[in-house]
């Protein structure tokens, strides 16, 4: 049995496809763009041929994300709060708080040995402390987005970043930088801003260890160590993080339910 798992998310579509003994196949990471019908299609076609299989071979498909309504080769839809519960626990079975970053909204996710969604609380107002908060301020800056967390690396101390409001905080990103404030330096406040929104999401869903995350911001560095240092922990990691809702979303198609 073969199953693949689509995540369409306001800014990315994953996908990824698993075969019965749990090994991922292939996967597959685009931006959604305009119509996440397209991307969904397109994701699919671009991880089934990474995994060198036809469509044939596949057994389920099961899509999750806020755009899983609209893809009409669906066979199931799935809440994301499930399908990150279900990647990370195959990815790590001792995790028990999870941090979601993705593009738009953030999510802290408690669940049991079980792999059962014990509690979980969303931050979806707005994209403050998300994805794309971090890709406004990177152009705002004028740096790549995948070399903020290096870059903050490289920061003395970090700047104050009083509002967490989109586009305020871009504003006032535009005047740190007019008054000579060292990018690092800024790029560095922009990270302990998102990491202590997360922080306070974290803490009133209930933090049990070990925490890991999930998303695309799970790859900045700057970010992740400021939550290691503002919560004592260690973070866990994979290589998989920006798919492990879609991982969870093929779990879910291997395992019916």
């Amino acid at each position: 049995m073969i199953a693949v798992g689509i995540d369409i998310g306001s800014l990315s579509t994953k996908s990824a496809v698993m075969n019965n003994s749990g090994v991922i196949l292939g996967y597959d990471v685009l931006l959604t763009g305009g119509n996440n019908r397209n991307s969904a299609e397109k994701t699919y076609k671009n991880v089934l041929e990474k995994a060198g299989l036809d469509e044939q071979e596949i057994s389920t498909v099961v899509t999750t994300g806020y755009g899983r309504e609209n893809v009409p080769f669906s066979h199931k839809q799935i809440t994301e709060i499930t399908c990150h519960a279900r990647g990370m626990h195959f990815l790590f079975p001792d995790v028990r708080t999870i941090l979601d970053i993705g593009g738009q909204d953030s999510k802290a996710i408690q669940i049991d040995e079980d792999c059962n969604v014990a509690d979980f609380l969303m931050n979806d107002k707005c994209a403050a402390g998300c994805g794309r908060f971090l890709e406004i301020i990177a152009r705002a800056l004028g740096i790549n987005l995948e070399d903020m967390g290096d870059i903050s690396l490289e920061a003395k101390s970090a700047a104050k970043i009083s509002n967490m409001c989109t586009v305020f905080a871009e504003t006032e990103v535009v005047s740190l930088v007019a008054v000579g404030t060292p990018i690092p330096d800024i790029v560095k406040g922009v990270h302990e801003s998102i990491a202590d929104r997360a922080v306070s999401l974290i803490r009133a869903v209930g933090l049990k260890k070990p925490l890991g995350m999930s998303g695309g911001v799970a790859y900045n560095k700057g970010v992740v160590a400021f939550l290691e240092e503002k919560l004592d922990l260690k973070v866990v990691l994979s290589d998989y993080s920006q798919i492990v809702g879609a991982i969870g979303a093929a779990c879910v198609g291997l395992n019916g339910g």
